[in-house]
């Protein structure tokens, strides 16, 4: 397993947890850093503050192109590896588009329903071939560290 995809699952972990506790996902994750029990990955926090500096516009993004389903009605662990794999189609060029879809697909596929994978798929997919248009809806790239 790749150190990224360690990363995107500990995002979704705290994503995950947060949406669950009904707190901010930021200090979810500064408490995990904190505990560093396990260690949080540095691209695991980039993902949360992305995800969550974006939140409005990845949600409405995903709601537009989301057909037949609304956000707060998907499953919790699709909703937000769609947000993951949103912010990186959108704000993030250090990724390609194709890895982006596969690595949502892979955590779905271990984490969710059987209908997840395919649902994601498609989902990322239209967003990353829409990804020149939306991306200028979604504003400049963000500076790498």
């Amino acid at each position: 397993m790749s150190a990224r995809h360690k990363a995107r699952k500990g995002a979704l972990d705290v994503l995950f947890e947060a949406e669950q506790r009904g707190r901010d996902a930021l200090t979810t994750l500064a408490e995990k850093v904190q505990r560093a029990d396990p260690p949080v990955a540095a691209y695991a926090a980039e993902l949360v503050e992305g995800v969550s500096a974006h939140r409005a516009a990845i949600d409405a993004v995903l709601a537009e192109h989301a057909q037949g389903w609304e956000l707060d009605r998907m499953p919790a662990v699709d909703r937000n590896v769609l947000r993951i794999g949103a912010y990186e189609l959108l704000y993030r060029d250090d990724v390609p588009g194709a890895v982006v879809v596969s690595e949502a697909v892979l955590l779905v596929g271990e984490l969710s329903t059987d209908e997840s994978p395919g649902f994601v798929n498609g989902l990322l997919g239209r967003l990353l071939e829409l990804r020149p248009q939306l991306s200028q809806v979604a504003g400049p790239q963000e500076p790498q560290a």
